[in-house]
């Protein structure tokens, strides 16, 4: 094992990492830069930190030369002290293996070294490590994106193996006590934070937050700040102007015994990092003493506490936002309980960590013995959660025979959901004039030639990133990347399954695109996937198609239909995109018709996506010209619908031209609301009238009225169809859906295209 430092003599959560995981390998022996105080006999410690770097490279090359002899596999954590011992004969010899903690090179960028040529020369370093190893290990997902854009190292090397903790040393105990031996015993709410003074940490937007969250705190509140580095007097300073001298200390280094008691005696944590963090191991220290951590949106620190609680997560660098999460901290009830938290860290045990590791090693040592899934690139061009989207991120982790990397057009709330479940991505970015050229424009007399540039061009980059990657299949997943997929997949020679999930016809698409797409699916793909029949029949003929419908999970628990619970006011709701084509004006008109008075009320849930903010508004000035007063609600766009289905009696599903599929109708039945849709498109073929729900003539209003009014005076009917819909929804299971599409894989891969005889439904 090849390290940087050895912990305490070297403070940083590398060091620490390095440490434990050596103390609980002892087949492992390991190489570090001194001192290395308290260490076993099998690590070497040379040099010292304060050495010129040549003659600690030197040195570490030397030692790592010796420790090679009996070693099989090498496992770097530093790429500069690792460079020379990977290149020399002996360890080139052995399979390597790199733990990837932050990118050295950008990290000193950041600290202010503008030196360009420095920067160079440390980006070069860590590339040749990088590329030399046989598997590099990351702390998150986050940080594995970042591996692969920035120093593009192939996906199917990488593995994600979160750091453990030292359930021993870190554990639960006497609050009053360690509060007594930090000086703060007297105070009723004890915020923390360890990190390294320097300006990527955020200490001075914490600083500014704690200034404002003040007054809402308990009396006598206080932050400790732990932790030494070049920003302290500038923190100081900070401190000062904000007259906060009682409120705020700052500790600068403490040793592991204080470093307990800080955990022990805070209510809260927080890490307010701005950039570069891999994971943020104090996140699972504090939670293994009881106590959960406030994290920024960066890096892998959302990773670190998303099996804990979502709330902890804010935005980087935002003031406002870290003080009103802190303000809400004091509330009782706000934060999970401390047993609960230890609970989440006891899943980071150090035993689960090191057999990871090791798996690891072993695929390092004997790849082609190791049993191989299904590379799959999956493309997509946008950057919004939309339908599609979502119906992909819901499937991906249930295909246990495929291993998944995703490339997408631009960055946005999509990559990030797929970094935070776990998911390998990468931005590969199109020009916008290209990606954002709007369906109604494909004709031969609208697009220009700097689009059809931009995009031929984008093939050409996809093309050869495809050649670097050779996965076994290509599976586009919207409109547009089957389009400039389908054209790279060919290129590079990688089988492509294009997944449509729009209706291919002249009242959706221009003539000329529907054209295009008819013939491109017809002789670019091995395979096609509709997402509904009536999908299908737009594509028609398609000698290689299957329908494999969109899958729905299961609902929260705490979902309920309030319909079951408590039955007024009746709440009557649409969720979705707002667009022309949904038919929210036509909802309007049919809940005003069928309810032009009493406690009814309706909720729309969504938002303008696409350039239609001028409709969004003309469906708030029809609320107000139909009279619908308080009795209205728009909600806007929300990332979670399940509680918005919560507060729901009946969905309505209000297109105005058929829809492809209607995942919503879907989500309705899972979540127990009474559904009701249009009789045309995909909701048409879910829903089986009177059963599992209604169907009414698409898109007219007096009709759809007499279903709601129907319903609404009719509790028992309404509970029928919520109990139908829950048979219909379970057998749309992502389980159940993964199964036929992992089907297909094989079929395509096992003929090299999908035969007409293939049939998935």
């Amino acid at each position: 094992m090849l390290g940087k430092g050895w912990f305490p003599d070297q403070h940083g959560g590398l060091d620490r990492y390095f440490r434990d995981l050596l103390e609980h390998q002892p087949e492992a022996s390991g190489v570090v830069i001194g001192p290395a105080t308290e260490s076993p006999t099998r690590l070497v410690a040379v040099s010292r930190h304060e050495a010129p770097l040549p003659w600690r490279l030197i040195a570490f090359g030397m030692a790592a030369h010796r420790a090679a002899r009996t070693a099989t596999v090498v496992d770097a954590h530093f790429a500069p002290y690792a460079v020379i011992p990977l290149l020399s004969r002996r360890l080139r010899a052995l399979p390597a293996v790199v733990h990837f903690q932050g990118p050295w090179a950008d990290e000193h960028v950041a600290q202010g070294d503008g030196s360009a040529l420095r920067h160079s020369v440390r980006r070069l370093l860590e590339r040749t490590v990088y590329r030399r190893a046989r598997r590099v290990i990351v702390l998150s997902s986050a940080f594995r994106r970042l591996l692969i854009e920035r120093y593009s190292v192939s996906p199917w090397r990488i593995r994600v193996e979160p750091p453990g903790v030292d359930l021993e040393r870190f554990s639960p105990g006497d609050r009053p006590r360690a509060r007594d031996r930090l000086g703060v015993g007297s105070c009723s709410f004890v915020a923390v934070s360890v990190r390294r003074l320097v300006s990527r940490m955020g200490l001075d937007t914490l600083i500014d937050a704690w200034a404002q969250a003040l007054p809402d705190l308990p009396p006598q509140a206080r932050l400790l700040i732990a932790g030494d580095g070049p920003q302290r007097r500038e923190l100081e300073q900070r401190i000062a102007c904000n007259g906060l001298q009682e409120s705020v200390r700052l500790l600068g280094h403490i040793d592991d015994d204080a470093l307990v008691d800080l955990y022990r005696a805070a209510d809260v944590g927080v890490v307010p990092t701005r950039s570069f963090e891999g994971f943020g191991l104090v996140v699972i220290e504090a939670a293994a003493c009881g106590t959960p951590t406030i994290v920024t949106r960066v890096g892998g620190l959302p990773e670190a506490v998303a099996g804990l609680d979502q709330s902890l997560i804010i935005a980087a660098g935002d003031v406002q936002a870290l003080a009103a999460r802190l303000a809400q901290t004091a509330r009782p009830g706000d934060l999970p309980t401390r047993a609960a938290t230890r609970r989440f860290a006891e899943g980071h045990a150090w035993h689960h960590v090191v057999d990871r590791n090791r798996a690891v090693q072993r695929e390092a040592l004997a790849p082609a013995a190791a049993a191989r899934r299904i590379r799959v690139v999956y493309l997509d061009h946008v950057a919004e959660l939309s339908g599609g989207e979502l119906a992909l991120l819901r499937l991906v982790p249930h295909l246990d025979e495929v291993e998944p990397h995703f490339i997408l057009a631009e960055d946005g709330t999509f990559a990030d959901a797929l970094v935070q479940a776990g998911m390998s991505t990468e931005v590969l970015p199109m020009a916008e004039r290209a990606r954002g050229l709007r369906k109604g424009s494909v004709t031969p007399r609208a697009v220009r030639f700097r689009v059809v540039a931009a995009t031929l061009g984008y093939v050409l980059r996809l093309a050869l990133h495809l050649r670097r990657l050779r996965p076994d299949l290509v599976h586009t997943n919207s409109l547009k990347a089957g389009v400039y997929g389908a054209l790279a997949a060919r290129l590079a020679g990688v089988p492509v399954v294009w997944h449509v999930r729009d209706r291919i016809e002249t009242d959706y698409l221009p003539r000329a695109a529907v054209r295009m797409v008819r013939v491109m699916t017809r002789r670019l793909t091995a395979a096609v996937i509709a997402n509904s029949h009536a999908t299908m029949r737009t594509l028609e003929p398609v000698p290689r198609g299957v329908v494999i419908h969109s899958c729905v999970p299961e609902a929260p628990i705490a979902t309920i239909s309030r319909e079951l619970c408590a039955p007024e006011p009746l709440m009557v709701g649409m969720i979705g995109r707002i667009a022309p084509w949904k038919g929210q004006d036509l909802f309007l008109r049919a809940f005003a018709e069928a309810f032009p008075d009493g406690g009814t009320r309706c909720v729309i849930v969504g938002a303008a996506l696409f350039g239609e903010d001028d409709f969004e508004q003309e469906l708030h000035d029809l609320a107000r010209t139909l009279g619908l007063g308080s009795r209205i609600e728009f909600r806007g766009f929300r990332a979670d619908i399940w509680p918005e289905l919560a507060r729901m009696d009946i969905l309505v599903h209000a297109s105005l031209i058929p829809e492809p599929f209607g995942q919503v109708v879907l989500e309705g039945m899972a979540a127990r609301v009474a559904v009701v849709a249009g009789d045309a498109g995909g909701p048409a073929e879910i829903v089986d009238h009177d059963n599992n729900g209604l169907l009414y003539r698409m898109g007219d209003q007096a009709a759809l009225a007499h279903s709601l009014r129907a319903l609404a005076a009719d509790s028992e009917r309404r509970r029928r169809l919520v109990q139908g819909g829950l048979l219909t929804a379970a057998e749309y299971h992502p389980d159940i859906v993964a199964v036929r599409l992992q089907g297909l894989y094989r079929a395509v891969l096992d003929r090299g295209s999908m035969p007409a005889r293939f049939a998935v439904s």
